[in-house]
């Protein structure tokens, strides 16, 4: 046996190692709590059988599982990467979490890749299980899938940066009422499960620009309509990635 076989070798892992171990354990806290889980599995797919089943909501012609599915899977990205990113990294904020990661071997926007990436992965076993239901509904999607994934990660990065600019700049009591408040406040006027057409005229223009607005409605085109690429509603989904994510590297305080 040589000298030195068993020396400790100190020093950080590889980056992108670092990245994957993190991204793994965001993903199992996040599944492993039960009220974000409700968020954002239980509720979308409880709104889509119901919604689906019975004709509260005139949602025009066509199966109403047609129409609902693409608000429904843009729900699923804004409980995710906004409404429970935002709730879980407040209180990260607040208890140190987040001060203690900072100063590992981790850089801080490693970290927030890691987050980020987390939500992808849930977002994946979301968009499977609401595509299982709701082929079980008689759904019956057109369109291109590339564009359909392209919404889907536009939408994903700018809700996550939307939650990120919430988690840290407001308190983790302000971030969980104002998180739960927004995401009720969009779920009822962002075109998820009332079509934007039943809003007033003056409305109808503002709301068309919300992110979850841009997303349902883009996904719809796609996937009720069989656009090509809902360029509109992309740009506007780019722009609050941008703003979003900017801001959020900007103001994000980690104390």
């Amino acid at each position: 046996m040589s000298a030195g076989t068993y020396a400790p070798r100190p020093g950080a892992a590889p980056l992108p190692r670092m990245i994957a171990a993190q991204t793994a354990l965001e993903t199992r806290i996040l599944l492993r709590n039960g009220e974000q889980l409700l968020l954002t599995v239980i509720i979308p797919a409880l709104l889509l059988v119901l919604f689906s089943a019975v004709d509260i909501i005139d949602t025009g012609t066509g199966e109403s599982v047609d129409f609902l599915t693409p608000g429904v899977l843009a729900l699923a990205v804004m409980s995710t990467a906004f409404t429970g990113q935002a709730i879980a990294t407040g209180f990260e904020r607040r208890y140190g979490v987040l001060k203690r990661l900072g100063a590992s071997p981790l850089p801080r926007w490693a970290l927030m890749t890691a987050k980020t990436l987390s939500v992808l992965v849930t977002e994946v076993l979301q968009v499977v299980l609401l595509t299982v239901i709701a082929f079980a509904l008689g759904w019956s999607p057109q369109g291109n899938p590339f564009a359909v994934l392209l919404l889907l990660v536009l939408g994903t990065a700018a809700f996550s940066g939307l939650g990120l600019l919430m988690a840290g700049t407001l308190k983790a009591e302000a971030t969980l009422a104002a998180a739960n408040l927004v995401f009720l406040l969009l779920l009822v006027g962002g075109g998820v499960i009332v079509p934007l057409d039943k809003f007033p005229d003056a409305v109808q223009s503002v709301l068309g620009l919300l992110p979850v607005s841009a997303l349902s409605e883009g996904l719809r085109d796609v996937l009720q309509h069989g656009a090509a690429m809902p360029w509109s509603e992309a740009g506007i989904l780019v722009v609050w990635a941008v703003l979003g994510l900017g801001a959020a590297a900007r103001f994000f305080r980690w104390e």
